[in-house]
């Protein structure tokens, strides 16, 4: 596997984009148009990143980074998918993460922002493709397009650097009536398996799964993403920060951000899974 930094070196080059910022339930706040390019100085030993964002009848804003090192609140799989965020969750501070994946000549990240009364406040999702490139944004996801059997393969890094795990997944997604769907979750290798199960009430553009110690929330976005996570998080529940991301029909890749029921990041995984069966 490559090291951490040639992971990174994968997203170098210049994103062109946008970033929407979102409410909780989905609806749509603002647009910014962005430019970032990422470059790599002193044969690839250093990284500039510089961040340009056009907002409407206002001054263009840039930022710039240059780092060495990396962070160790961040994990790279080999392809660039990469997540940065809060090592610890605690009450009364703000909270949240970046999940980012590639897919071609595109890039989807999404942040999931958490206020200091440990409730959701902010998404922000941003769409970007390289530039000199055509490949076209995908559709807003829909809850059609999920249903069905997928079967997948999950890579899990861990942020002390041990080895990885790799494992398969079976996904089956089916609607129970107009109103609700039924999802079970199949991972993991021999005695480990695990099978999770789990209902939603489909709300136009959002699953809530109400069951458990934290209600969930999936909302589905532009660009056949989605954004997985808790309303609300609470001391003593594990809980996953999630982005998916519909590449083809069939294909979805999914980055899962795993805590420990005391507010640690554990690890990071990168689902990648295939649909084999559409159910209607």
């Amino acid at each position: 596997m490559r090291s951490q930094w040639d992971c990174l070196l994968q997203n170098l080059g210049e994103w062109q984009g946008s970033f929407t910022r979102f409410s909780p339930p989905g609806e749509p706040l603002t647009d910014t148009p962005t430019v970032v390019s990422l470059e790599g100085l002193n044969q690839n030993k250093t990284v500039r990143q510089v961040i340009r964002r056009y907002p409407p009848d206002r001054a263009v804003e840039e930022t710039v980074l240059e780092y060495s090192t990396l962070a160790r609140s961040v994990l790279f799989f080999e392809a660039g998918a990469f997540s940065q965020g809060s090592m610890q969750w605690g009450p009364f501070s703000e909270f949240g993460a970046e999940l980012g994946l590639i897919a071609g000549n595109r890039r989807l990240r999404l942040v999931q922002l958490y206020n200091k009364d440990a409730q959701l406040s902010q998404l922000t999702l941003i769409r970007e493709k390289r530039a000199g490139t055509d490949t076209p944004e995908r559709p807003p996801l829909r809850v059609d397009q999920l249903l069905g059997e997928w079967q997948g393969e999950a890579i899990t890094l861990y942020p002390d650097l041990r080895s990885p795990d790799t494992y398969s997944t079976k996904l089956t997604i089916e609607r129970q009536d107009s109103n609700r769907l039924i999802q079970q979750l199949t991972f993991g290798v021999g005695a480990s398996v695990q099978t999770l199960t789990s209902s939603a009430r489909i709300d136009g553009e959002m699953l809530y799964f109400p069951d458990g110690g934290l209600p969930v929330q999936v909302v589905l976005l532009p660009d056949g993403a989605s954004s997985n996570c808790p309303l609300t998080i609470k001391s003593g529940h594990s809980f996953v920060l999630e982005v998916g991301w519909l590449v083809e029909p069939n294909l979805r890749q999914r980055l899962i951000r795993r805590y420990s029921d005391r507010g640690s990041w554990v690890s990071l995984t990168l689902v990648r899974e295939q649909q084999v069966k559409r159910f209607a």
